[in-house]
């Protein structure tokens, strides 16, 4: 039997057998069984809550490592420069040659201080003879006066005559002990013990007076200087108080530029007497001995100190993730949601944020982020906080 029917699109008529129908009706049935499975199996996924690691914040007080940039200087560091001028005639020491205080390292030509000393010898030996001679005529006019003879105004001019020579003969020595200054200024001597730098002047070359013939430096210990901002000062100087100033010693580490550790710490002595106003920053001062001297004067490095934070939450870095420079976490809420939260760390130490703005006992997701977004159920797995943080420990 056929059925028909009129196809209204196209106006054409068509003829549908029963068994055409039957197929039909039962592929339909078949597609809404299915659909509905699907959407039953979508629904029970959704409500579904998942395992997942949580981990339990608590307030902690941390001690971190703080570094800053270092200025390392010599405890002494001279420039050698010349008083006089004349040619460099001799050099006695080579660069980077250890020199004791007073060592000879340079001569410069004496022959014009030379003649310089003799002539003011001279000169001196010539005041000392104008002198004798004027008061041997005062002498001679006195005894004259006495008898009245002559006139005791003869007398008063001997007399004259006699402090002119005096006077004569102070300026000579004057000019002897000057001439023999310049000439003992040709022999260049070191200052104190240390270390010889380059030498730019050879021997034959003209110098200058002022002109730069070499450096000391004396690097048995070197300081190094760091700055701190106000906050930072505060804390320390709170804790040298609380400590007591006699007894206070804070030992602190050098990062050399290879980024290795200096082996021996250095002692904090003194910091500078005001605040920058521009940058809120102090300068501070640490001695450190350098018995090989291994670090050189100029050298560059870090300062390590350790700073302490109170009340804050340690977080880690697994734990997170970063979207467009802001960091987020997933909180469990008390019916155990997972809520996106986002925090400023406060600094990064080794792997975890030093973070603050939680509260005790604030829950977050610890590993298997990737598992949940906002809004997802969770079955909350406790996670130890001294398994978390062993790694902290260890290195502390």
């Amino acid at each position: 039997m056929k059925t028909e029917k009129l196809n209204v699109f196209s106006g054409v008529k068509t003829f549908v057998t029963p068994m055409v129908i039957s197929m039909a009706a039962m592929l339909l049935v078949g597609g809404i069984m299915t659909s509905c499975t699907e959407g039953n199996s979508k629904s029970k996924d959704e409500n579904t809550a998942v395992d997942i690691p949580v981990l339990e914040l608590q307030p902690q007080s941390v001690e971190v490592p703080q570094t800053y940039i270092a200025d390392i200087q010599a405890v002494q560091f001279v420039e050698v420069r010349s008083k006089v001028s004349g040619f460099v005639d001799r050099i006695f020491v080579d660069e980077g040659e250890f020199v004791k205080k007073g060592q000879t390292l340079f001569q410069l030509s004496s022959a014009e201080y030379n003649e310089m000393v003799n002539s003011a010898r001279a000169g001196l030996a010539r005041a000392k003879a104008e002198q004798s001679a004027a008061k041997v005529e005062m002498e001679r006019l006195q005894i004259l006066v006495n008898k009245k003879i002559i006139s005791p105004s003869e007398l008063e001019l001997a007399k004259s005559k006699k402090a002119v020579a005096d006077s004569q003969i102070a300026e000579a020595e004057s000019m002897l002990k000057s001439a023999q200054t310049g000439l003992s200024y040709t022999t260049v001597k070191a200052p104190f013990d240390g270390l010889v730098d380059r030498i730019p002047h050879k021997i034959g070359s003209l110098v200058t007076e002022n002109d730069l013939l070499t450096s000391i430096t004396d690097i048995s210990s070197v300081f190094a200087y760091y700055k701190v901002n106000e906050n930072e000062y505060l804390n320390f100087m709170r804790s040298k108080i609380e400590s007591g100033a006699e007894t206070f010693s804070e030992q602190l580490t050098l990062i050399l530029s290879d980024g290795e550790k200096y082996g021996l710490k250095g002692k904090l002595e003194t910091t500078e007497g005001d605040i920058e106003s521009g940058t809120g920053s102090i300068g501070f001062r640490v001695r450190f001995p350098n018995p090989d001297n291994l670090i050189k004067h100029g050298a560059s490095g870090k300062i390590q100190m350790m700073s302490k934070l109170d009340q804050v939450y340690l977080i880690p870095q697994k734990s997170t993730f970063e979207i467009q420079d802001f960091t987020y976490v997933y909180v469990v809420d008390k019916e155990n949601t997972v809520k996106v939260r986002s925090f400023k760390p406060i600094q990064r130490y080794d792997i975890y944020y030093i973070a603050d703005g939680f509260e005790p006992g604030d829950k977050i997701v610890f590993e298997g982020i990737q598992q949940v977004k906002d809004g997802t159920k969770v079955v909350p797995q406790s996670v130890a906080a001294a398994d978390v943080y062993h790694d902290l420990l260890s290195v502390r």
